[in-house]
């Protein structure tokens, strides 16, 4: 957001919801393996390591849904099923990549501040961040 945006509690609900679908561990980790090129269920299914079934066919139902990606199913025996993103998940395609790009980048840095953080919250004189 610019500085010259204004506050709208509405948009920030908007904002939340998309950024919960599309910021979710699963989501991320498909749409990524679908900016490669379309993919079948089974083959999503290997490359997104650590995912059930469910959780996999939940996650393409609300990408679907939210217009990210489309489902395409071919008139065979058994029934041939693709999914691929659509011109709005290429998009955010772009912005998935930069963001993993950006943690790449400053794993260190992060990994760094967490050992200082971890190693400061021991300290019996540390108080909770006041409210």
């Amino acid at each position: 957001m610019s500085p010259s945006h204004i506050h709208v509690p509405t948009d920030c609900r908007t904002v939340t919801e998309i950024l919960s679908r599309v910021g979710d561990k699963w989501s991320v980790q498909v749409v990524v393996q679908l900016g490669e090129g379309p993919k079948r269920f089974n083959e999503l299914r290997r490359l997104v390591d650590g995912i059930s079934q469910r959780m996999l066919t939940l996650t393409l139902r609300g990408l679907e849904r939210d217009g990210l990606v489309t489902r395409t199913v071919y008139p065979t025996i058994p029934p041939r099923v693709d999914y691929q993103l659509t011109g709005l998940g290429c998009s955010l395609i772009k912005t998935v990549r930069a963001l993993g790009d950006w943690a790449i980048q400053n794993r260190d840095e992060i990994l760094a501040a967490r050992r200082r953080f971890d190693a400061a919250g021991d300290e019996p004189d540390r108080q909770p961040d006041a409210a």
